[in-house]
This record gives structure tokens, sequence and C-alpha cells, in this order.
């Protein structure tokens, strides 16, 4: 405990020298925009949410970490998982929210798996080098996006292309992949990849493959010390994008991406730690087919998002010397067309209407889904209107209205009005909205399935403040939450899934601080408080910190260090003595990362080492499961 209060103290005192400050040298402040609460390009200031932006320069920052590693350190957000071995299952948490309530966007196109029991999207398909920036908008927002959205949206935003006529980049980098107690020098991870880009005249192309290898680890952690089996992790990613602007008013986009996963696992940990199987195999594969025109006009915009998109998952798993298969696969298409109307400069509508349909089949020893069978189509139109009135009062409110071919209708709604004061650089914001997880496939139609299920419901209320000040070098903002969720899809004593009567409730604050010292010395901080009711309580920290620090020690040499804090948690584990699950106790824990990135050749070659749990701390993410102890990573990246 005393290395903690030295860490957080000393950052604390660094943010405080920082704030009283007499250095002279000006951060260039741009003018941030902000996308997910209006699916339109909206200045930060004039928006009425905390959204968390991670830019491409930020992504720089974390060179040789994977996405599920960079979204952990977020306000708000855990991503269990994330320090385990790479094949490993996540989880998303936000606000006390499970998975299934947490909306992941690629390109602002709702991306789920259709075959998942709770269809929620795979992270671990997509690679860190493929992404151009992250927005994290959090509270519930079905209103814009539909079913899912319920305590938050990642939007990820993939690469683009550039303005040149062609640019290319090659990278590579190498890693140790130890625990705690095992000291390999040899490298067990690698990823590598080449991008090439640019534009001609009226047309741009982006074409990108990238591989990741990984190996070392075994999953599920011995119980008598020994390394146990190595579960190897192979990713392979294919990304293409095609566009043309047709006119000033009209542009074209088409976009393509095959991801494929290869995975030792594990089964799940019991209390004999016998489940380290080097025969259980999982393979999945995903396709990816977009097509976004856009139509700029005096008054307005009209806006496409479409995609086309087809999973499949593959178990081979050991089971009393026989191997089990099992066999999933989906295909979902997803609409969204929309249209922003401008009235005046303060006022503006957007209008739209999304159609889904997705289906979904199971092949195994133990169930059998037909595709025929196991679909719905959701068709839904919303609105929703955002003014911004000189005197900095800002309200942005809409509606949805959800038709599904199996449950029905549903209708959602938000109201987010926030106060920008113009005499001094604070502005309050406060929401109420409400959210609907729709029951998946596998909920309605496997052989636990229920066709009466009707969706979750959820209500969120916030409020908060953004305070900035020192021209905008120093920015802090605080909200306060609370969530209440009904209408919960659990099992009956029948063990068919139902709709469980009752309200679960989460609540908590979450507060960030930024501070740019100088052009050279930024440093940012999170902290988030989380209490939820017992029945919510599994794997959600009450108290989380992260702190960042970024120093530009030479004109091309950078310096990173960040620290993360997690107090303990409750899990649970299934007794195979007992048939009953087994509530256990996490301790907290602490881990500090540190990288150097060193860019020569005029900034075409970029270089990185990285050591990450730089002391090497021994914790538990998950009951029974290894966690990564110090690893060190280098690479090179070389644009072309």
């Amino acid at each position: 405990m005393n290395k903690k209060n030295v860490l957080i103290g000393a950052a604390f005192a660094l943010m405080t020298a920082c704030v009283w400050s007499q250095e002279q040298e000006t951060a260039k402040q741009l003018q941030e925009v902000v996308v997910s609460d209006s699916k339109f390009p909206l200045v930060k200031e004039k928006s009425g949410k905390v959204i968390t932006k991670i830019t491409a320069e930020d992504l720089k920052n974390y060179p040789g970490q994977n996405l599920s590693n960079i979204l952990s350190i977020a306000a708000g957000i855990e991503i269990n998982g994330n320090q385990s071995v790479e094949g490993k299952n996540l989880g998303y948490y936000i606000r006390g929210g499970k998975s299934n309530q947490v909306l992941i966007l690629i390109d602002g196109v709702p991306a789920t798996d259709a075959s998942a029991i709770s269809f929620e999207f795979d992270l671990r398909f997509l690679s860190l080098e493929q992404i151009e920036s992250i927005e994290i908008m959090k509270g519930a927002a079905s209103t814009l996006y539909g079913s899912g959205a319920a305590t938050g949206v990642i939007n990820i935003v993939l690469k683009k292309a550039t303005e040149k006529p062609i640019e290319a980049k090659a990278f590579m980098n190498l890693g140790t992949n130890n625990t705690s107690f095992t000291k390999k020098t040899s490298a067990q991870e690698s990823n590598q990849g080449f991008l090439v880009n640019g534009t001609v005249k009226k047309a741009s192309y982006l074409a990108s493959i990238n591989s990741t290898e990984t190996s070392g680890m075994s999953q599920i952690a011995s119980t008598d010390g020994s390394e146990g089996e190595t579960d190897h992790f192979s990713r392979l990613n294919y990304a293409s994008k095609l566009a043309f602007k047709a006119s000033e008013q009209l542009s074209l986009s088409f976009y393509g991406n095959f991801d494929k996963i290869n995975n030792a696992y594990d089964d799940e940990f019991d209390h004999t730690g016998t489940n380290d199987s080097r025969f259980n195999y999982y393979k999945s594969e995903q396709f990816r087919f977009g097509f976004a025109p856009k139509f700029r006009y005096k008054k307005g915009a009209f806006d496409i998002n479409s995609v086309y998109s087809k999973t499949t998952r593959n178990y081979e798993e050991l089971n009393n010397n026989a191997i089990d298969l099992s066999n999933y696969a989906a295909k979902s298409i997803v609409v969204d067309a929309f249209n922003k109307y401008t009235f005046s400069s303060s006022l503006f509508l957007v209008t739209g209407i999304q159609y889904q349909f997705h289906n979904m089949s199971l092949q195994s020893s133990y169930s059998q889904i037909e595709k025929e069978a196991a679909k719905f189509i959701m068709a839904d139109p919303y609105s929703s209107f955002v003014l911004n009135l000189p005197n900095g009062f800002n309200i942005n409110a809409g509606a949805r209205f959800n038709h599904h071919s199996q449950y029905g209708n549903e209708g959602v709604y938000h109201l987010n009005p926030s106060y920008d004061f113009k005499e001094i650089p604070l502005k309050i914001i406060s929401s109420i909205s409400t959210a609907f997880i729709t029951p998946s496939l596998y909920q309605l139609y496997s052989e636990y399935g229920n066709t009466s299920l009707t969706p979750e419901k959820n209500r969120t209320i916030e409020t908060g403040f953004e305070l900035h000040f020192l021209n905008k070098k120093v920015r802090l903002n605080s909200v306060g939450f609370y969530r209440d969720q009904t209408n919960f899809i659990g099992f009956g004593p029948d063990y068919k899934y139902i709709n469980i009567d009752g309200t679960n409730t989460a609540k908590g604050i979450e507060t960030e601080c930024s501070v740019v010292l100088n052009n050279r010395i930024s440093w940012s901080g999170n902290y988030t408080f989380t209490e939820v009711v017992e029945a919510l309580d599994r794997l959600i920290p009450k108290h989380k910190a992260n702190m960042n620090l970024n120093v530009q020690l030479h004109s091309r040499l950078f310096w990173n260090t960040s620290y993360q804090y997690l107090n303990g948690r409750k899990d649970a584990f299934y007794d195979e003595n007992t048939g009953q699950n087994n509530s256990v106790q996490l301790g907290s824990y602490q881990l500090i990362n540190t990288s150097f990135r060193f860019e020569c050749l005029s900034g075409r070659l970029s270089l990185f080492a990285a050591a990450t749990n730089l002391f090497n701390v021994e914790f538990v993410e998950n009951i029974g499961y290894n966690t990564r102890g110090r690893n060190y990573r280098i690479g090179l990246a070389i644009n072309l």
C-alpha cells in the first residue's frame, strides 16, 4: 500500500506543478470534433456528453499493446481478460454492465456475432494496427444505435487512405510472453504487417494485411507450479477500402475485411486444476463487406451505412477421452440510413431508419439449430434533434421505435440538456436515456430458448461537469451516473431462458483530468467508482485508477509511462465435486508499463522498446487463469 500511495502522490504532485507552472510555451490547441452522440461531426464543446476520444497520435504512445489493453485504460471501462493469454475470451464491463450491454461499432456500423449467446462482437478479431481512432460514449444510447447500447458505445474507426498518390508502411515487432513465474527470453509473440494506400484524382484506396502469432503461456494456471501446456494464438487480418468522389455532393465508399483466429484453449477452471488440455482448439472466421454512400446538400447531409457480415466458429473440445465438435455460423445484414437537416446554425434534426437481419445455425454433439428457424428482423425509425443556443444552452433529444419480428415493439428515448458558461470555462451536463437489449437468437431458438422473451430494459440518469483553464492546457471532467435494468434475461427452474422480475441497479462516478505542461510534457489520469447490486457483482472493480505520462525527451525521442490500479473483485468457479458455483474474492493489484519510441530518417523509420508489468507483479485477473508478468517488446515501422 505504501508503494501505491507514493505513486499516486507523485502523480498528483506532477499535476499540481503543471497547473501552476509559469511555462510560456503554448501547446497548439485544436478544436476537437466528436461524432458518437449525433452521428455527424459536432464540436466537443457543444456536445452534452463526456466522450473519450483516442486519436491516432494517442495510439502511437502505446506501442506493442493490443486493442483490449488500450480500451481498459479509459475511464469507466474494464476489459476482463486483457492481462491474460492472448486468446482468452474477453468480457466488456462499462458502468457495471456486461458485454451484451456494450455496443461495438466499426466505422459507425453495429458489429455483432449473431451466433454468440449474448450477441456480442469479439474484439479479438481486430488488430490495433488496423485502427485510426476510437470514440467511447457511456450511458444508454439506443435512440441512435438500437439494441445493445445500454451502458456504452465504442466506435472503432479503421484506417483511411492518405491524400498522397501512394504511401506504404511495413511494421514488425517481437516480444516475450511470460507469467510472473517464468523468465523466457526468446520471442514468444510476433506481429507484422504491410499497408499500402493513396489518393489518385477522385479515387482513394487502401489495402492491408496483418498477422499475429503468440505462444509460451498456458491459458489455465496449474495448481502445482508447473507451466502447463502452452496455448497458441494466431490471427490474420485482411482489410481493403475503395472510395470515389463522384461529385462535390456525392461520395461512395466500399470496404471489405476478412479476419481469422486459430486458438488453443483450456476448459473452464475447476478446483482440481486438471482442465489444462492440449486437445481443445478454436477456429473463427469473419467476413465483412460494407457500402457507405454520402450525399451533401445545402441544408444538410444524407448517409447510408450498410454492412453484410458472415461469422463461423468451430470448437474441438476434449470430453471424457472423446472430442466434441461444435460448429456455429451466422449471417447479418445492417443498413442504417439517416439524414441531417440544418434549420439554422443553432438547430439541426437527424432522422433515420435502421434495418437489421440476423440468422444463425449450430451443429454440435448436444444441440442443433437450423438457420431457417433461428432468424429475426428489426426495423427501427428514429429521430433526434440538437439545439446549440448562443447563450451556451444545448439540448440533444430524441426517440426510437423498435419493431422486432419476434417480440413486437419497443420504444426508447433520450433527453440530454447541457449548459456551457461563456464567462467561465465550465460546462454542466445532464441526461436521462433508456435502452433495450434484444434477446439473442440462441436465447430464442436453442434447446434452452424461449420465443416468448422480450427485451431487457435499461434507464440511465447522469449529471456532471467539464472544466478547462490555462488556455485549455488543463481539463477536468466528472460524471455521476445511476442505472437501473429490468426484464433481465436469465435461466428459469426448467433450464429455459426467462425474463426475470425485479430491478438491478448500478451507480458510480467517473473522473478524468488531463494536463499539458508544455509542448513536450503531458499527463492524464482517470478514476472510476462503481457500485452494483449483488446480482451484478462479478469481475467489476469498485475502484479503478489510470495515469499516463508522455514526455518528448528529444525532437525524435518519446517516452511514455502508464500506471493502473484495480481493487479487489468477486469471481466464481464451478466445483465439479459439489455441483455448486463457489464465490471467490480476488485481490487488488497495480501495474506499471513503460515504452520508448524513436523516429529517424525524417520520420520514415520508427523504433520502439516497451516493458509491461515492469515490477513483475503477481496477480489474478480470473480465478484459475494465468496472467502476464514482466514482458518486453521491440519493434519497428517503416514508411515507404
